[in-house]
């Protein structure tokens, strides 16, 4: 898809490591261009390259078209951003109550906002999307507009980055009649904001909780599979789904084993095709940051691994191996993905990337 303008972009939380994802995914991105940087008021006034200094987490350095940027106040610099950003993303750092009525501001500032955080996915004119798997329920925005009173700004969130290890997997396969699912999930230490520099409790070691987890992890996919329904999104009554989530001593990339049982059992070879075949509205409208294929198998049984696969389609792809028949359920998998770019800034990328080309920031 051709797109002749670009827009300009606010990173909100820029100079934490979600955000510093969004600054290096946003310096060459060829539809948009970050116009403004934003955290917390110690941060604001400041050069980005002097805010973030020793914080830096990406592989490589800070863009030199970005560092020199002063940061601006998230809270206190919002209105004036009006007519000078299209959008902004937020990944801001901040108790939920706070989150929830900073983004409501800027949407109601008419300026649209894209997030990775938790604050507004249950809100139910709110959609909240995997592109490849729920894109219909941004059809919700115009009555979370008559809710706000705005005429362009509203809120659109990204799922909870674990899910993306595993939903975009068992999608494909509710033609079948999903009936049941058990995940447990494997979570990289930089799903927690951390390096192993800054979380050298992990090392040589398991942590078996990860707060608010499993409750994302069971109720968010009845949200994306819900229905948009009288300016509401319902979630849908099913299937079951029980979690797990630890986290564990990776850099990056969330592991899932994936159990689940069905109304009709397919065979192996209809799980595969269906995988195999499954391409989502990213991929039909060639989407710049979308992955092709969007789901990946390997037959080798020891892989997925995320030191080896992470990257799988510049690291947007969603892997899976060991399909295998179950004692107690019907199929059991792997599944991976990585978790700040397919399941955090690189999906909210995507994400504003759908939500252009369908013309909702215009």
């Amino acid at each position: 898809m051709q797109q002749t303008m670009k827009f300009r972009v606010g990173i909100i939380g820029a100079t934490g490591m979600v955000g510093q994802r969004f600054v290096t995914l946003l310096a060459s991105h060829p539809w948009f261009s970050p116009a403004a940087l934003l955290a917390s008021a110690r941060s604001a006034g400041k050069p980005y390259r002097e805010a973030v200094k020793e914080k830096w987490a990406m592989e490589t350095p800070i863009p030199e078209n970005i560092a020199d940027m002063v940061v601006l106040d998230a809270e206190n610099d919002a209105a004036s951003l009006v007519g000078k950003v299209d959008f902004v993303f937020c990944a801001v750092n901040m108790k939920k109550e706070d989150v929830r009525a900073l983004e409501e501001r800027y949407a109601k500032l008419e300026i649209p906002v894209v997030s990775n955080n938790s604050a507004h996915r249950f809100t139910d004119d709110v959609p909240m999307i995997i592109p490849e798997v729920n894109p219909e329920h941004l059809s919700v925005i115009p009555a979370q507009r008559r809710r706000l009173g705005t005429k362009r700004g509203f809120i659109a969130v990204k799922s909870n980055c674990s899910l993306q290890s595993y939903v975009p997997l068992l999608h494909p396969l509710r033609k079948f009649g999903i009936r049941c699912a058990a995940v447990t999930t494997y979570q990289a230490i930089s799903g927690a904001g951390k390096t192993f520099r800054t979380m050298p409790e992990i090392v040589d070691n398991v942590i078996p909780y990860i707060g608010g987890e499993e409750e994302k992890s069971e109720r968010e996919p009845l949200k994306i599979w819900g229905n948009v329904q009288d300016g509401r999104i319902r979630s849908a009554a099913s299937p079951v789904i029980t979690a797990q989530c630890l986290r564990v001593p990776v850099s990056d990339g969330h592991t899932a084993a994936v159990f689940v049982s069905f109304e009709n059992k397919p065979t192996r070879e209809q799980i595969l095709s269906a995988w195999e075949q499954f391409e989502g509205e990213p991929q039909k409208l060639s989407l710049p940051s979308a992955p092709v294929p969007f789901l990946r198998y390997f037959a080798d049984d020891a892989r997925p691994q995320p030191r080896l696969d992470r990257m799988e389609g510049r690291g947007m792809a969603v892997c899976a191996g060991r399909l295998r028949e179950d004692t107690l359920f019907d199929w059991k998998f792997v599944g991976l993905s990585h978790n700040t770019l397919r399941g955090a800034a690189g999906g909210a990328v995507l994400l504003a990337e759908l939500l252009a080309a369908k013309g909702y920031f215009g």
